[in-house]
């Protein structure tokens, strides 16, 4: 084959993306993240898709933190950790969120993308197992199939598959056996039935691990996240997150653990020895940020209440939702082409939101995934909601007002 023959093909592919309304358009905001955003052609707009869930992207304690610490150390790293990399900043923050999970160390990546990515290959090898939930995160995906231990699944939340899936490992000779979950399946908006699972996994001697990118901050007592949430965290072996949600909304994940779990992978983490080291700012603004969130009950409290607010709303209104007790509510179209026009239609009202289609939801379950923000208003809330109907009356999704 020809190189014009595979450009060719490469158009074909991107045409039909276009053809089957799954093209998934970048908008330019020329503001701070926060609330109430400015598009690039000057309009101001209602936010409701960040993963922004305190508020903090802009808030100027955490821009000076960061703007401190890229004064006292420099723009960038330049460097891998083991070479030239490490900053005792590093290693402060790294303290911090382990103090904050409640482990005995944490280790810092560029991304939860890469701590997940990296945490299975130097802790399981072929004659171990991992079983994941069937609609964990696509960083887990990932990094389960760069390991080369024997590969499980079961059914999201149900825990009668999981125990099938805990014989069949034994029954097929692992020696051991991580059980892996979302903490929050981001595009459904429900928690994970953590205390369940390490019932189970009591009962068969298994490892757990839970991804709680969209529960560190904001969920469970403190904001510690789903093991928090359910009483669990001296059971959890392993919780990889994020910093670039709640707790700031910059950049960096990190995995958080036993030591010798966290020093294992500082010996053999792929993305972690072969990545250049967080930069300064994001160091300092992250440790600000862990602060704000320590003493966030206010910003938590005012996060459910909006949640519970637009839902409560927003079932009245005749709409189908999905998810529980979490501010991540996707309000559910199916039709990719039809979600894509809801959201044309919400910006020009001034509503900014995300359609989600294929891939990164089964075909015919696309959806508005909305996300609300302690930032935002009960006028916000409000605002929102006449939008959505609105709309959805003009596309046929809802009928009348109730």
């Amino acid at each position: 084959m020809t190189r014009d023959a595979f450009y060719e093909q490469v158009d074909s592919t991107l045409a039909g993306i276009r053809a089957d309304g799954l093209w998934k358009a970048e908008r330019p905001i020329v503001s701070p993240q926060g609330g109430s955003i400015t598009v690039a052609d000057g309009a101001r707009v209602l936010n409701l898709c960040a993963n922004n869930y305190l508020g903090l992207a802009d808030d100027s304690s955490l821009v000076a933190a960061a703007n401190d610490a890229m004064q006292a150390y420099g723009y960038g790293m330049a460097s891998v950790r083991f070479i030239c990399g490490t900053l005792d900043l590093h290693r402060t923050l790294e303290h911090e969120i382990a103090e904050f999970i409640g482990t005995d160390d944490a280790i810092t990546f560029a991304a939860c993308f890469d701590a997940n990515g990296g945490v299975f290959e130097p802790l399981l090898d072929a004659d171990d197992a991992i079983i994941s939930d069937s609609l964990n995160h696509a960083s887990i995906i990932d990094g389960v199939r760069l390991c080369k231990a024997k590969r499980y699944r079961f059914a999201t939340r149900d825990l009668a598959d999981l125990e099938a899936q805990l014989h069949q490992a034994r029954a097929d000779g692992a020696r051991h056996v991580l059980v892996v979950t979302d903490g929050v399946f981001s595009m459904d908006g429900y928690v994970a039935d953590l205390a369940g699972i390490c019932e189970l996994a009591d009962r068969h001697e298994a490892l757990v691990m839970v991804d709680d990118c969209h529960a560190t901050g904001f969920i469970g007592p403190g904001g510690r996240g789903t093991p928090a949430l359910h009483g669990v965290s001296d059971r959890v072996d392993i919780v990889t997150s994020t910093l670039g949600k709640a707790v700031g909304g910059g950049m960096g994940g990190f995995v958080a653990a036993r030591q010798n779990i966290v020093d294992l992978l500082r010996q053999r983490a792929r993305p972690y020895l072969f990545s250049n080291a967080l930069a300064p700012a994001l160091l300092g603004g992250a440790r600000q940020a862990l602060r704000l969130v320590a003493d966030g009950d206010g910003l938590r409290e005012r996060l459910v209440g909006n949640a519970t607010r637009f839902r409560a709303a927003m079932t009245a209104a005749g709409f189908t939702l999905s998810g529980e007790g979490h501010p991540i509510i996707p309000v559910m179209i199916g039709d990719a082409a039809l979600a894509g026009q809801m959201a044309a239609a919400l910006l020009e009202r001034g509503i900014y939101v995300t359609a989600f289609s294929y891939p990164v939801v089964p075909h015919g379950t696309a959806r508005i995934r909305t996300q609300m923000n302690a930032a935002h208003t009960d006028g916000d809330i409000d605002r929102a909601v006449a939008a959505f109907v609105e709309v959805g009356r003009e596309l046929g999704l809802v009928g009348s007002a109730r």
